[in-house]
């Protein structure tokens, strides 16, 4: 107690001085001290730790800027599947092999997946963030793009705090609040985190076992299907039907085949009942993949495609698999003006493309499509020069 005295007598002068600027984060801050009073945790987090924490710009600013939203597909897999860490991954999916296979065993997940998440989200644990967990979650719970759920992740990361020996300062992480190896969000921490190394505590942060079992116990409870890999890179032929492409139209593996999808060597796909969609995340001139329900689960983790593909690949080249066939170009990105210019050009012209925030979404993707369609241009959801020049919009950089 004598640690958390200490740390709150210091946060509380910092936070006297950000209260006097800002009294929205005062009022916020007052909620949020409700919200933990009501879901009966202590005194000492409902009142001195809340009144301790501190507004952070920087969180914000990164809140507007994910990468996932601002990087071209080219840019984002190519930056985060890289020689190193395909390598790096390899050798420590050689190392922990006997963890990993017992995690398969148990859980159903292969080892080449709990390796790419960890790759993906903390570089193999040699970066966890080193932002202040509850700072970053109350400056994003005191945002009204997303105050709802980032207060409720407060209120877990203080049970968590509650439960656990450790302290605010131990918690640190993400500007978003993950946390760990594996990058936990604090409501998926206390409800599929695992005690992997049997040491009776789950420490996300220095268990390697912890972080990986706990990964492997979420990915299974998503619904993996262990019979199933989480997709593949497919060629189209010049006809093929881009208005058919998107996540959300399944169709059954034989299906595909006979629009015109092939393996990458040129031969037919299985003719199967599977279903599956096709993704062609930087249009028609870059590569295609066909997606499995195991996809699905990926972007349960984090809802981008752009991730989901990128854990999905990088699997597969931990697993040994070669480059892809058709590497995405490095293209030029459309600035997110543009983008919001266009969705708005599209909702005028009759085609929903929901709010204009600049966010290629799929509904956005999915009105681009049925425009592209009805100008006789190639319906790939791609804004490439030609659509956005019918648009009246000049969007590249």
């Amino acid at each position: 107690m004598i640690k958390r005295s200490i740390l709150f007598t210091a946060g509380l002068l910092t936070s006297a001085l950000a209260l006097s600027q800002d009294s929205d984060f005062a009022e916020c801050k007052a909620r949020i001290s409700q919200r933990a009073v009501e879901d009966n945790l202590p005194q000492w987090i409902a009142q001195d730790l809340v009144a301790s924490l501190n507004i952070q710009p920087r969180v914000i600013e990164l809140d507007r800027s994910q990468p996932e939203f601002t990087q071209t597909f080219g840019d984002y897999l190519n930056q985060r599947v890289t020689t190193f860490r395909v390598m790096q991954g390899r050798l420590l999916l050689a190392r922990h092999h006997s963890l990993l296979d017992d995690l398969t065993d148990t859980y159903g997940i292969p080892g080449r997946y709990l390796v790419a998440f960890w790759g993906l989200e903390t570089n193999f644990g040699n970066y966890l963030g080193n932002m202040s967990t509850l700072d970053s979650l109350a400056t994003l719970a005191c945002d009204n793009r997303r105050s709802e759920f980032f207060t409720g992740e407060l209120i877990h990361a203080f049970h968590i705090l509650n439960d656990n020996e450790f302290s605010p300062e131990d918690m640190r992480g993400s500007w978003a609040g993950a946390m760990g190896h594996t990058q936990f969000m604090p409501s998926s921490c206390r409800r599929y985190a695992v005690d992997g190394d049997g040491d009776g505590k789950i420490d996300l942060w220095n268990s390697i076992p912890d972080a990986l079992t706990s990964a492997a116990n979420f990915l299974q409870s998503l619904g993996w299907k262990p019979e199933e890999r989480w997709g593949r890179e497919v060629l189209l032929t010049d006809n093929f039907p881009y208005e058919e492409a998107g996540r959300n139209n399944r169709k059954p593996l034989s299906e595909w085949r006979n629009l015109g999808a092939t393996q990458t060597n040129g031969a037919a796909l299985p003719n199967l009942n599977m279903q599956a969609a096709v993704l062609v995340p930087a249009g028609h001139s870059g590569p295609a993949f066909l997606i499995y329900d195991n996809f699905d689960v990926i972007m349960r983790w984090n809802r981008s495609e752009s991730y989901a593909l990128s854990v999905g690949y990088l699997a597969d080249r931990i697993g040994g698999a070669g480059t892809l066939d058709n590497m995405p170009p490095e293209d030029t990105a459309v600035r997110v003006a543009d983008i919001e210019l266009m969705q708005e050009q599209l909702n005028a012209r009759g085609y929903d493309s929901g709010t204009p925030d600049g966010v290629m979404g799929s509904q956005t993707r999915s009105a681009l499509r049925e425009y592209q369609r009805q100008e006789g241009l190639i319906p790939d959801g791609f804004p490439d020069p030609d659509t956005l020049n019918s648009l009246g919009i000049d969007g590249y950089e």
